[in-house]
């Protein structure tokens, strides 16, 4: 059994002074929903062994907040890829993580997270609010194995929800 966790990056600033969409920061309300995320999940679990995500500015700083406020120990790797991914581009992603990787978080952006969690459990409609988090578990022994449609959503959870 593999499971996946996709974390959204929270709210971000449209007021800051940004250059580049890929350097738009968190907004105050992006940087407490991260806090709450991290904080919710060291408590309940799983954990990740495993976390890559987008190099955006927002993606980051969620995932190392959500990452201090937990307490996980657990290194993120980074990657252009997740930024303007596809679903098959994540998929790619994600097969090619090694298989001593029980757990594994990406982080990074919509429309591609709806889109993908959808695909993975097989259809149906995903509303993904920012900061929200889901858990897809797979019936795999092996990342590579991973494949839409072979994945049970366990839960979804907008950060509204944590507290």
């Amino acid at each position: 059994m593999k499971t996946l966790l996709f974390l959204r990056h929270g709210k971000s600033d449209w007021e800051a002074d940004y250059s580049h969409d890929h350097d738009r920061p968190l907004a105050k309300r992006g940087r407490k929903a991260a806090k709450r995320v991290g904080k919710v999940l060291a408590q309940t679990g799983p954990l990740p062994d495993g976390i890559i995500s987008s190099t955006a500015v927002r993606a980051l700083d969620t995932v190392r907040r959500a990452h201090k406020a937990g307490q996980w120990t657990t290194p993120i790797r980074t990657t252009e890829r997740l930024y303007h991914a596809s679903s098959t581009d994540l998929l790619a992603e994600i097969k090619a993580e090694s298989d001593a990787t029980s757990v594994l978080m990406v982080v990074g952006h919509e429309p591609t997270w709806s889109s993908a969690v959808s695909q993975l459990i097989g259809g149906g409609t995903v509303r993904y609010p920012t900061a929200a988090l889901a858990r897809v578990d797979l019936d795999i022994a092996r990342w590579r194995d991973a494949a839409f449609g072979k994945g049970q959503l366990i839960w979804l959870l907008p950060p509204r929800l944590l507290g």
